[in-house]
């Protein structure tokens, strides 16, 4: 199965906590279903000090979140939208915005 949403994608949550927000995808993790995008479900972890210059201390960073609480913004309109693929003359595969029938990968 193709992937929807990749690395690098702009995305907005629609559902959940954190509805709303916006921002990029750091990590997918396709075998659990997750993302982690930026500023979006922020958690803080206590940590130990790791050696020479790492001192311990509150690490507040991203916690993955569901794909099916993500949607890609269009390219044109700026707005969430659906995802479609096409097939292109010289045979690519390439995903497609929805909403505008933009082409997402260039």
């Amino acid at each position: 199965m193709a992937a929807k949403i990749r690395k690098g994608d702009r995305v907005e949550v629609i559902s959940g906590a954190h509805k709303g927000k916006r921002g990029e995808v750091l990590k997918v993790i396709p075998k659990e279903s997750r993302a982690v995008v930026t500023g979006v479900a922020m958690v803080k972890r206590h940590t130990k000090p790791g050696g020479m210059g790492q001192p311990g201390g509150i690490v507040e960073k991203e916690a993955p979140v569901h794909l099916s609480h993500l949607m890609l913004l269009d390219p044109k309109t700026d707005r969430p939208t659906r995802v479609g693929f096409r097939i292109l003359e010289d045979g690519k595969k390439v995903r497609v915005a929805r909403g505008s029938g933009e082409v997402i990968d260039a």
